[in-house]
């Protein structure tokens, strides 16, 4: 039996608590956006909370440079908003604040993939011009480094479970060691305070922009939770303190479905 389950009750108070203080934090898509087929052009979005600003660079009707931006809030489905041209001093001479304008010009929205958090639909409009639309996804610049050891804390859901009473909400710490190969694979080592466990979740890294994903990645636990399946590391990334990331999997043998939320400061 998983050992884990004998917190459950003290965390579902706390996962009350959590939830009665505020939402649980959504994706963020801040990145830059585009479409491999179609260099040369994008759009970078910036996100805070269900704000969204993005800044486009594309192309005009003569096929030069266009400035376009969009203030884009969160509806419950998608970002949706104004879109907006502006002028300003050329950047040569000392910036003269009288020259700036700023006009709005038609709409956008930025869709998120219903699947992932690395694809999306961006589509916008230029009033007596037209509209485009447009599959983009995340455009990865560099490796980015994620190794080392950390300490922290995760939190998770079981459902789903054969024997109902172990469905619930739980808590964990931990000391975290992660191994980045330069041929792209990783291996995440939880060694966990209170369930006397030491679980390793591991496979290749897929980039997209600033997140990596495992899929199929295996998950190995030994200890009071004893078991080995496959499940999906996904939206992980590096902070500017650590490693953050999300993962899922169907454990053996009790049917679970785990659900879980990481986070990891450097030490």
């Amino acid at each position: 039996m998983l050992q884990r389950f004998i917190r459950i009750a003290g965390s579902l108070a706390v996962f009350a608590m959590l939830v009665a203080a505020g939402p649980v934090r959504a994706t963020d898509y801040s990145d830059l956006w585009y479409i491999p087929a179609e260099g040369g052009w994008g759009a970078n979005v910036v996100q805070s909370d269900d704000f969204m600003f993005v800044t486009f660079f594309i192309y005009g009707p003569d096929n030069k440079p266009t400035w376009y931006s969009a203030d884009l809030s969160w509806d419950g489905a998608k970002f949706t908003g104004g879109l907006f041209t502006t002028t300003g001093t050329y950047w040569l001479p000392p910036w003269n604040a009288a020259d700036v304008t700023t006009q709005q010009v038609g709409t956008a929205t930025f869709t998120p993939d219903a699947l992932n958090a690395y694809q999306a639909t961006l589509s916008w409009t230029v009033n007596g011009v037209g509209t485009a639309i447009k599959a983009v996804e995340r455009q990865t610049l560099t490796r980015i480094a994620i190794g080392g050891s950390y300490v922290g804390g995760q939190a998770g859901t079981y459902s789903g479970c054969n024997a109902s009473g172990t469905n619930g909400a739980y808590t964990d710490k931990y000391s975290l060691a992660v191994t980045q190969t330069t041929g792209g694979n990783a291996t995440f080592t939880f060694t966990y305070d209170n369930a006397n466990s030491t679980c390793t979740l591991s496979g290749p890294l897929e980039q997209h922009g600033k997140l990596y994903r495992i899929p199929g990645a295996t998950y190995q636990c030994s200890g009071d939770l004893n078991f080995s399946t496959t499940g999906t590391v996904y939206e992980l990334k590096a902070t500017g303190q650590g490693i953050e990331g999300r993962f899922a999997a169907t454990l053996p043998n009790s049917g679970c479905q785990e659900n879980a939320n990481f986070s990891a400061v450097l030490e």
